[in-house]
């Protein structure tokens, strides 16, 4: 049971419910705790329950269960215009708390019953601006790739290992962090991930990329990893304190080689690595936009979409199209 001391009870029975029910991974537990924390905050001011203007020393816990069932919908579209003119939040910011919202209404109504009207029932998402994602070019890849390669350091072979699964695998930050040795399947070429929702999905590799992770796992340490609940002993990627990598180390190795290769850092990042795979593979390779969307692991088809114009052709002879041009040997099945 989730008991966030600092939450109200009826804040904590809904991420109990999306935990359990839902499925939801801890990271969009802890974005539904932070999104809707900050809307709570915004009620005690905008109903005026609180002198209290800076936010971080707001509480929400003594915000009773009467104040909730009072809330409109147009409280909830003050909520997102003061998001923008405060905090200047980008439409993705406020379409991601307009969900968390959503869904928080949905089950105060329709599971729990603890409230008779929906007030986000009508809540429309903000519209996104449909830009194309940045990426880096074919050339500018393989340059990143043989920097990785050639990086003189005691973690090379580590970070040239990451590196290569990003832009070929096309995974997510969180995907690459949460990769446990045992999720590989060496003699199949395969591994498994932990996608968004906790959805596992199963990313074929071939030679190359089994040779990067291979060439890892000779010097990766095996003495004096910590035992914790990251559960670090089992862990692919290890930092230097033998612990399982974070996010932030992973990202400082992404902006490391980038800055090597010559790339701006500022324009790329890690999740960058993962828009260039995505759309080299459409690119150069004439992905089908159903295998791209099992490729990516996107849940909605319309987030793939973004990447796609045209093109009908098997994924699988797309990929191994797109790894030739790389000149690293490895396939991407599905």
């Amino acid at each position: 049971m989730i008991n966030h001391e600092n939450n109200p009870d009826y804040l904590n029975s809904f991420l109990d419910y999306t935990v359990t029910i839902l499925n939801k991974s801890p990271n969009t537990i802890k974005e539904y705790n932070y999104d809707l924390a900050t809307f709570l905050k915004f009620i005690k001011v905008h109903f005026k329950m609180t002198d209290e203007e800076d936010f971080s020393k707001i509480t929400i816990k003594d915000i009773p269960l009467s104040t909730i069932k009072q809330i409109k919908l147009d409280d909830i579209h003050a909520f997102l215009s003061y998001l923008t003119n405060t905090y200047h939040s980008k439409a993705a910011t406020r379409a991601r708390k307009a969900s968390s919202i959503r869904v928080f209404f949905n089950y105060l109504s329709q599971k729990a019953n603890l409230i008779e009207f929906n007030p986000a029932q009508n809540l429309e998402t903000p519209k996104l601006d449909k830009r194309l994602p940045k990426y880096l070019s074919l050339e500018d890849s393989k340059r990143l790739l043989n920097v990785a390669g050639s990086d003189d350091n005691r973690n090379n072979k580590r970070d040239y290992a990451i590196i290569t699964l990003f832009l070929n695998c096309g995974m997510r930050l969180s995907e690459l962090v949460g990769i446990n040795i045992k999720d590989i399947n060496f003699s199949e070429c395969q591994m498994t991930v932990i996608g968004k929702g906790n959805k596992e999905r199963t990313i074929y590799l071939n030679k190359a990329c089994m040779t990067a992770i291979n060439n890892y796992l000779a010097v990766r340490p095996v003495e004096g990893i910590k035992t914790d609940k990251a559960n670090s002993k089992n862990a692919l990627f290890l930092s230097e304190r033998k612990e399982r990598i974070s996010r932030r180390t992973v990202q400082y190795i992404v902006d490391k080689e980038l800055r090597v290769a010559g790339l701006d850092t500022s324009k790329y990042s890690v999740h960058k690595l993962r828009h260039t795979a995505a759309t080299l593979m459409y690119q150069y390779g004439n992905v089908d936009i159903r295998a791209l969307q099992e490729v990516l692991g996107h849940e909605s088809i319309s987030t793939t979409e973004i990447y796609t114009h045209v093109a009908n052709v098997q994924a699988r002879s797309a990929i191994i199209h797109y790894q030739m041009l790389l000149k690293i040997n490895f396939y991407i099945l599905y």
